[in-house]
């Protein structure tokens, strides 16, 4: 008897293992590697992947009885062998289910099993017979006249090319006057034209532009290491064009989407091209359309978030990991990949060039410099006429203070404003207080499920909220273990400062960025455009000012509370806590203004202070990798992590005791074991958490033992223990 026509499938589930499945001879001959299939999986109805097509010879496992799929949903593959490749090689050293990984390289409705077509956004007007009249709304009106010249629709890339906004576009349809459609789309290549002459480049960049573009259609790996301020963004752009012209793709990946407007604005003001966004802020509609656009070829430039990088692209002729250092690159749950380490091997593959840019590159990129796997590139001087900012520190234990701001730092931002120009205070913790106390019996409002404080807000009502696990809980009137009225916020978060701000100066505008001020659609980027204003203001607001944005008008930068960053037991946290106060004092003088940073602190004396007062970030860098190696941390010594969650913190312990003695009787001397120890959030969300850590100093070593130890642990983890392995850690939370 023939054996049957068979395909292998990775379904996405959490096992390690990919499935076989029987298919008719018509299908198995349309059937190819990357398509999507539909299959049964137990009781349920899941959308796989094929990843092989099992020859007539293959014998079969007399265990199991092979089910047949339910259909065939893609025509041709979705995904080049290139792509297959990197998927793999993702799922083999992160040590993750090929089944859950292949899915992070499709938006969601395919992921749902919807059909796969090339769809555009088309933009038509509900009545186009109608003369409607619009009061104080000129780009509305304005998109009007221009959706009437085309009664059948106009595309929205069409629309946002010509200067319509997407939110003007929205308005008319919550006012009933447009509505949008999706229509199959006609995929047309276009070439990329220069809408904007480039800058003169200065020697650095030139020398810069000129080594990148010598590695065209080769892999070579390069470290463009700018003081901030410096032109990374047009190296990027001159580099950008000279691949575009050769009717190549370019992927640039940036950590948060706060960055993607004002970046898409440079690309698009530079070129005429086609230019997707790809990130977390879409609908699913609009994710399918950028993907397919991608997907074909028909996106010349694409700008994503970090699961950008797995987006299929046919003609990838460049890649650009801007902010390289950003913790925003490693996803922290589930598939915890690191954009970096993927980015440079899917330039490897795709044989390109890979561009990492950052003020403040990582210990692990200059040591990939060191080993000469990276090309480094430095720009030692700002753009124009613009100057680096002095850096001064506050001493908190002496300075006299009002509202948690310093004398000093008052009286500067009040001469700054008073010469029309612009202020930033940087906060790194967002809320009204990061404790609420009882001042008669020293209660503390903890998290009943984590090992936290809760914060104390009061927008939009006063309320108390774990930032760990997001519980919410009512503000009691009085202390719940006295009975007394004596509750009392301690410390400072931004909406607390913003209170101060606003009655020291009461005649400027106060504009607090975080996470909560900017959760509504287009807020942020009505705050961004208000800053771009040549006015005088004070913005304050968390990490997200500190990632790479241009404000012209910022002479003073002032860090508060930036001294929790140095108490933390993480290895990492001075490296972090240099990377944020440089960062974020390069918001200043970026314009004509000569640009001044104060520093808050209770530590003046700290080594970390001194180095970037009288020397700067790479003599830190130079100072932080020779500890590195001395104490054989990384990144001189490989890392994997294993976190385990319990309801019960002895059972965690000892299945963790239980896993390091079998690797070690398997790995002996090879890999060092840390551990097992509780988290320094020990518990988090209600459950305990406890850490293993491995160190090696072989890569390739670390992982064999590690992918043969890992299977037999994924076997034995007991039903009421979650465990996880996280690859080169950038927390060890």
């Amino acid at each position: 008897m023939p054996l049957p026509f068979r395909i292998r499938v990775a379904i996405p589930v959490h096992l390690y293992d990919c499935f076989d499945y029987t298919l008719s001879a018509e299908q198995y001959q349309q059937a190819e590697m990357g398509a999507r299939v539909a299959v049964p999986f137990g009781a349920r109805h899941c959308i796989g992947i094929i990843v092989e097509k099992l020859a007539a010879d293959e014998p079969l496992d007399p265990r199991f009885e092979l089910k047949a799929i339910h259909a065939l949903l893609d025509q041709h593959s979705l995904l080049d062998a290139n792509h297959l490749k990197l998927l793999h090689w993702a799922a083999l050293y992160y040590h993750f289910p090929l089944g859950e990984v292949l899915p992070v390289a499709f938006p969601t409705l395919l992921r749902q099993g919807k059909p796969y077509d090339v769809l555009a956004k088309i933009w038509v007007l509900t009545d186009p017979q109608a003369d409607v009249a619009f009061k104080n709304a000129h780009r509305q009106q304005e998109a009007y006249k221009i959706l009437k010249l085309k009664p059948h629709g106009t595309p929205q890339h069409i629309l946002n090319a010509s200067g319509i906004e997407n939110k003007t576009l929205e308005a008319l349809a919550k006012k009933g006057i447009a509505h949008a459609e999706y229509q199959h789309q006609e995929i047309k290549n276009e070439p990329v034209q220069l809408a904007q002459l480039p800058l003169k480049a200065n020697t650095d960049q030139s020398k810069a532009i000129q080594s990148i573009l010598k590695a065209q259609q080769q892999f070579q790996a390069f470290l463009l290491d700018g003081i901030t301020g410096s032109g990374k963004t047009e190296v990027y752009l001159q580099v950008m064009y000279e691949v575009l012209k050769k009717g190549k793709q370019v992927l640039v990946l940036v950590p948060e989407i706060g960055l993607t407007p004002q970046t898409i604005h440079r690309f698009q003001s530079r070129f005429h091209g086609h230019t997707v966004l790809l990130h977390s802020g879409l609908s699913d509609a609009q994710r399918l359309q950028a993907w397919q656009q991608a997907q074909t070829g028909h996106a010349s430039i694409i700008l994503g978030t970090r699961s950008a990088i797995f987006t299929p692209l046919p003609n990838l002729g460049l890649i650009i990991l801007d902010e390289e250092h950003d913790l925003s690159f490693k996803q922290q749950e589930g598939f915890r990949y690191h954009t970096r380490e993927v980015a440079l091997y899917r330039a490897h593959l795709q044989h390109c060039p890979i561009i990492l840019g950052s003020a403040t590159p990582s210990m692990e990129s200059y040591a990939l410099v060191e080993q000469g796997k990276l090309t480094h590139l430095q720009l030692n001087q700002r753009a124009g006429h613009a100057v680096l900012p002095q850096m001064h520190i506050i001493d908190l234990k002496i300075a006299q203070k009002q509202h948690g701001l310093s004398q000093q730092l008052i009286q500067q931002i009040r001469q700054r404003l008073e010469k029309k120009q612009q202020v930033l205070i940087f906060l790194n913790r967002r809320g009204y207080a990061p404790v609420l106390i009882c001042e008669q019996c020293a209660w503390l409002a903890n998290c009943p499920r984590c090992d936290a404080h809760f914060t104390l807000h009061t927008k939009p009502y006063q309320h108390l909220h774990c930032h760990h696990c997001g519980l919410v809980q009512r503000l009691p009137e009085r202390c719940p273990a006295c009975n007394h009225e004596s509750l009392k916020p301690i410390g400072m978060g931004t909406v607390k400062i913003e209170e101060a701000l606003q009655e020291l100066f009461p005649e400027y505008p106060v504009l607090r960025v975080d996470r909560d001020s900017t959760s509504r659609v287009g807020s942020w980027q009505k705050i961004y455009d208000q800053i771009q204003q040549n006015q005088p203001l004070i913005l304050l607001g968390t990490q997200m000012l500190a990632k790479g944005h241009h404000f012209p008008y910022v002479s003073l930068v002032a860090l508060l509370d930036i001294d929790a960053g140095l108490l933390s037991v993480d290895f990492r946290a001075t490296e972090r806590t240099a990377q944020l106060i440089i960062q974020v004092a390069g918001r200043a003088g970026r314009g004509e203004h000569k640009g001044d940073v104060l520093i808050q602190t209770l530590r003046p004396e700290h080594p970390l202070f001194h180095m970037l007062l009288e020397k700067d970030y790479r003599y830190f860098a130079q100072h932080t990798l020779k500890e590195r190696k001395l104490a054989q941390f990384p990144p001189y010594r490989y890392t994997m992590l294993v976190r385990s969650q319990t309801r019960n913190a002895t059972d965690n312990q000892a299945f963790l005791q239980q896993i390091a003695n079998q690797l070690r009787n398997a790995a002996g001397n090879e890999i060092e074991i840390w551990g097992p120890i509780p988290a320094p959030m020990e518990r988090k969300a209600g459950r305990h958490q406890a850490h293993l850590l491995l160190l090696a100093t072989d890569r390739t070593r670390l992982h064999m033992h590690v992918r043969a130890w890992w299977a037999e642990v994924i076997q034995q983890q007991p039903k009421n223990i979650r465990v996880s392995i996280d690859v080169d850690p950038q927390e060890l939370n």
